[in-house]
């Protein structure tokens, strides 16, 4: 059957009766691609892989299908379906970035856990107990990865691992996971995951018992708004946003770089750990589009703040796409109350005092300094990187567009399709406060 034409299937499915038809429709194997069937079951994986795999790592572009490969496994393995399990997996693990993505995404997404069974074998999510429980007694547990130690105690014949690139705390929740893989003869992890420079993820994929599959976003180009494919090819292919994000390639830091994922990482901090009252200074930096149609450049807002040790957090990135003027300005003026922000700091090359007209329609008690850039963005950028390399630049949390953004600078700035406007409002919130700001100065909602 796996080498009929999906026509061929069609026509074979007429003579059918609704039993039989509900089975070929439910029957992964049989519709899956390739690179979404585990390794023991791949055409050209070897005879090792087959026996011995242990993390199965699917590296795919946005939208390459590996959601459904994923929650097929986990059905599979909690059903025990051949030929991808003999018996039933009782206990599994269910981890996400956080719980509203395991929930939003794993279980409740059109290729989640709740959409792929038939009613009969359709589990019951017992959102109380953060469970899945299926009609057989077999158990998934929902974790969110940004709790590590919610993982200290249960125990596990398999584990799906979403979006792993993306986990704030991944090498904390890869160790309470192993520790938990102790049930049956061969515990197995599946990994679906976006790439990004991160080391654990290296360090994983370097296993001898890791194997790995790879997607781009055009595999599953059937299933695709063939707009969307068309937009993102003419946007990013050839660039290493594009390699990344659309071929599901694992892309390292470029040699020179002014910022790399390693230097980030080592100064990234807990969100959890800070009071944002605390700072002396929080301000939001704007880097303007000059136009507003559909293909302009995106309005560039992070939201950073300076302690009293002149170390500088970046607090959000609310960076907005080919937005009309008026709907940033918006944006600008929530963000400034949500985050109580001190002044609010914009490029006024391009618009002017356009800028501080706008925002101040809105509201005209903000807070509000322009800023004139007299060099080019790599000579603006460098002093920043360097304060980088001197530890004084801190991420509380992830902000992945921002730093694949960082990472990839050079390319940005040589490449006549794409702008690094998030680095650009970055660039300008790091220089106000700690190059050209005076963080002696109180902070302009306490006086």
């Amino acid at each position: 059957m796996r080498r009929l034409t999906k026509q061929q299937i069609e026509k074979f499915a007429t003579d059918l009766d609704e039993e039989q038809l509900e089975k070929l429709y439910f029957d992964w194997y049989l519709w899956a691609r390739d690179d979404q069937l585990p390794p023991n079951l791949q055409p050209l994986t070897s005879e090792k892989y087959a026996k011995d795999w242990q993390n199965w790592i699917l590296l795919g572009g946005r939208g390459a299908g590996k959601t459904r490969a994923g929650a097929e496994w986990v059905r599979a393995m909690a059903l025990g379906i051949e030929p991808f399990a003999t018996k039933p997996a009782w206990r599994i693990a269910l981890i996400g970035e956080t719980f509203n993505d395991v929930r939003e995404v794993m279980l409740e997404g059109d290729s989640g856990l709740l959409n792929i069974h038939p009613a009969h074998q359709k589990p019951t999510y017992i959102a109380s107990r953060k469970r899945l429980e299926w009609p057989n007694g077999a158990i998934a547990q929902l974790f969110s990865a940004e709790e590590p130690e919610s993982l200290r105690g249960p125990q596990f014949h398999a584990a799906w691992c979403d979006e792993f690139a993306k986990w704030q705390y991944d090498e904390d929740v890869w160790d309470m996971l192993q520790f938990g893989m102790r049930l049956g003869q061969h515990p197995q992890i599946v990994i679906t995951t976006t790439p990004r420079n991160r080391k654990k993820l290296k360090d994983i994929l370097a296993m001898p018992n890791s194997c790995v599959s790879k997607a781009s976003t055009f595999a599953n180009k059937q299933n695709l708004a063939g707009a969307f494919l068309r937009t993102i090819d003419a946007n990013y292919a050839g660039t290493n946003l594009g390699r990344q994000e659309l071929y599901g390639e694992l892309v390292e830091d470029n040699e020179g770089a002014l910022w790399t994922y390693e230097l980030i990482e080592d100064l990234r901090r807990n969100r959890k750990n800070y009071d944002f009252d605390d700072f002396a200074r929080i301000i939001l930096a704007i880097d303007p589009p000059a136009t507003s149609h559909r293909k302009s450049n995106a309005c560039g807002m992070i939201v950073a703040a300076v302690d009293d040790n002149r170390h500088v957090y970046i607090l959000a990135d609310v960076t907005m796409q080919a937005v009309s003027p008026i709907v940033w300005a918006q944006k600008a003026v929530q963000v400034y109350h949500e985050f109580n922000v001190d002044r609010i700091v914009a490029e006024v090359n391009q618009g002017g005092e356009m800028v501080e007209t706008i925002l101040r329609t809105i509201d005209g008690q903000i807070s509000y300094a322009g800023v004139f850039a007299k060099k080019n963005k790599k000579s603006r950028a460098e002093p920043v990187a360097a304060l980088y390399e001197q530890g004084k630049v801190h991420h509380l949390g992830m902000f992945e567009e921002l730093e694949d953004e960082m990472c990839q600078f050079d390319h940005f700035i040589m490449s006549s399709k794409n702008s690094p406007d998030r680095v650009d409002a970055l660039v300008w919130a790091v220089s106000h406060l700690l190059l050209n700001g005076d963080v002696s100065v109180p902070r302009i909602r306490d006086l």
